[in-house]
């Protein structure tokens, strides 16, 4: 793990905090680390807690606590300890990236998803279950006698159903005081995928946006993520035809991609406790970015010689496909090979 995905790692600490109610504080741009001072323990140590203790109303000991709960549970951490007056001290785990995308790997598109939830396994078909987001029953879809559901009860349904998949199932008669959704024929003009990206990608208070989402160019967040998830099979394809397969055996220099792998779990969970499913749509919209963005260093160039950093770094692009997947299949959304 390098200094900025550390960085990172104890900033989402604190946003975890201030989520969860045991920190009232405003969540600082940037967390820095450093190498311990003396007196200090493990790899590197941060002093985020003492910034943030007037402000919390606690001690700096107190919130570097708090901190450090959320850190126990963060990938590539083995240990965190509390020292002087509220330095975060914390120890990496060894090859804590290797093991991080092998984890990926074994799992596939499962990785991060709640227990219940079961990817779909089509890649290049939508899901089966729940996939129109406007579904008109066999009689009404024969002869369009009958029109759907209100747009307030379309986008309602549709929210409903993904947070069950993410298994945070609403309580019954429970509202999600959603913004309706423009039109009640949304599935017809966009098509299930382009219809769910757009009622599930704008937060609940905002109207849905349909523009664009069925143009294949990079403005298109539906686009990106379906396009990111299409490269990293192109990249596994592309390497098999030069003789070698994903292997993490080495250390990765792609903090970014990295990080946005790493924090699936955590987005799909924030996702489901909060009731936000836009939440995921943002993070998968940041896999989709930091993996476009990393592309180009997987595969051997010219004479170049399939290595050990080529492997590792393919390993690294299929794990970051089996997290835009995974998300995908969360929002009934196909996630095609070809794109």
């Amino acid at each position: 793990m390098t200094p900025a995905e550390l960085s990172r790692t104890v900033r989402h600490a604190v946003c975890r905090a201030v989520e969860d109610g045991a920190l009232r504080v405003a969540v600082p741009e940037t967390v820095r680390v450093e190498r311990p001072r003396p007196g200090g323990s493990g790899h590197w140590a941060s002093n985020i807690a003492l910034r943030l203790a007037r402000e919390a109303g606690r001690s700096a000991a107190e919130v570097a606590g708090i901190l450090g709960r959320h850190l126990e549970q963060a990938p590539g951490i083995a240990r965190v300890e509390v020292t002087g007056p509220g330095f975060l001290n914390l120890t990496l785990a060894d090859g804590s990236q290797q093991t991080l995308v092998r984890s990926v790997l074994a799992q596939g598109p499962a990785y991060g998803l709640p227990p219940a939830a079961e990817p779909c396994a089509h890649d290049a078909e939508p899901c089966a279950h729940d996939a129109e987001p406007c579904a008109h029953d066999a009689e009404s879809r024969a002869h369009d006698a009958e029109p759907c559901a209100h747009g307030g009860e379309l986008r309602e349904r549709v929210w409903g159903e993904t947070l069950a998949r993410m298994g945070a199932r609403p309580a019954a008669g429970e509202r999600l005081g959603v913004v309706p959704a423009p039109d009640q024929e949304l599935a017809v003009r966009l098509g299930t995928d382009a219809a769910r990206w757009a009622l599930l990608a704008a937060a609940a208070h905002d109207r849905p946006r349909t523009e664009g989402l069925l143009v294949q160019q990079e403005r298109n967040p539906l686009f990106r993520v379906r396009y990111a998830h299409a490269r990293a099979h192109a990249l596994a394809r592309g390497a098999r035809a030069l003789g070698f397969a994903a292997e993490p055996v080495a250390p990765v220099d792609a903090p970014a991609l990295t990080a946005a792998v790493a924090d699936h779990p955590a987005a799909v969970a924030d996702a489901a406790r909060l009731r936000a499913p836009d939440r995921l749509a943002r993070h998968l919209e940041a896999v989709a970015d930091a993996l476009l963005s990393f592309q180009h260093t997987v595969l051997p160039v010219g004479d170049e010689k399939p290595s050990a950093a080529h492997r590792s770094r393919l390993a690294l692009a299929e794990a970051a496909g089996a997290v835009l997947a995974g998300g995908l299949s969360l929002f009934g959304i196909s996630a095609p090979l070809h794109l």
